[in-house]
């Protein structure tokens, strides 16, 4: 039984931080309706800018949590400007289309200069034992960190200026235009922070898990779960569905091989996209 607690303990902590991937996704599409299906590899953009910084440079794995939050979202913007502007408020298939082309074209340059090869970046940190289990510090750290970026991220939207014009352009963008807010500029600058996020994700998975250039694509598809969960366009729903998924895996791993675990997980979205559409923890406030 402790076993059993101990491993859906774990699963909370890496579900915050599977949480925090999906906020990027979930804001993106909350604001503009768009789904950037370059989501996962800017996570894997993250997990590589840190296994850079700290293996060329020396840098402390959680000191690279700035430079790839503003690296990523400078990527964001100049993605938006690229790849998102012309398709807003086009058919969905569009901006799909779009974000996956250059999707396409991030993972063959990745490839192309790392292969697939397995990276991994050594974070050696005290944990806690409880019996005869002990919990990595690097997922206690890993788990709280993403949490704190999360408060920041619900501070942002719902305190500051640039926050508060975020949620309008997100519930009613002409009517955001006609007070005055220069809505391309917000929609630039949220799926700057949308990327931010995912890069800041992918560090924080990069300090639990190994990586290869192609493991977006995994993280991309719990980042889809967990949006439907949480209900597209709410980021603190994205939180819960975060943990809500590390709970189901933390439960499930101790009787089922690890393989079946993503089938269990898609088994869950069907069931929730059958009985709850908008989302578990959908807001009854609507997006953001």
């Amino acid at each position: 039984m402790l076993g059993i607690l101990a491993s859906i303990i774990d699963g909370v902590l890496v579900g915050l931080v599977y949480g925090l991937a999906a906020m990027g996704l979930t804001l993106i599409w909350g604001v503009m309706d768009v789904i950037n299906l370059t989501h996962g590899a800017m996570i894997v953009a993250g997990m590589f800018a840190l296994f850079l910084l700290t293996s060329v440079l020396g840098l402390n794995p959680y000191a690279a949590l700035l430079p790839v939050l503003v690296g990523g979202f400078l990527v964001g913007v100049a993605l938006y400007w690229i790849s998102i502007h012309r398709m807003v408020g086009r058919p969905p298939l569009m901006s799909l289309l779009s974000t996956f082309a250059v999707n396409l074209v991030l993972i063959g340059v990745g490839t192309a200069v790392w292969g697939t090869a397995l990276f991994n970046v050594n974070v050696s940190l005290p944990g806690i034992t409880m019996g005869r289990y002990t919990f990595p510090g690097a997922h206690i750290l890993a788990a709280v960190l993403a949490a704190v970026i999360a408060a920041l991220l619900y501070l942002f939207l719902q305190h500051t200026r640039l926050g508060k014009s975020v949620r309008a352009v997100a519930n009613n963008r002409e009517a955001a235009e006609l007070v005055g807010i220069p809505t391309t500029r917000v929609l630039a600058i949220s799926v700057g922070l949308g990327v931010a996020l995912a890069g800041l994700s992918g560090v924080l998975i990069a300090t639990l898990f190994p990586f290869t250039v192609l493991s977006g694509d995994g993280y991309q598809l719990k980042g889809f779960v967990v949006t439907v969960l949480g209900g597209f366009g709410n980021p603190v729903g994205a939180l819960l569905g975060g943990i809500a998924l590390g709970l189901l895996e933390g439960a499930v791993t101790p009787f089922v091989p690890v393989s079946w675990t993503l089938v269990i997980e898609f088994v869950l979205f069907v069931l929730v996209l059958i009985a709850f559409p908008a989302g578990i923890f959908r807001s009854r406030r609507g997006a953001l």
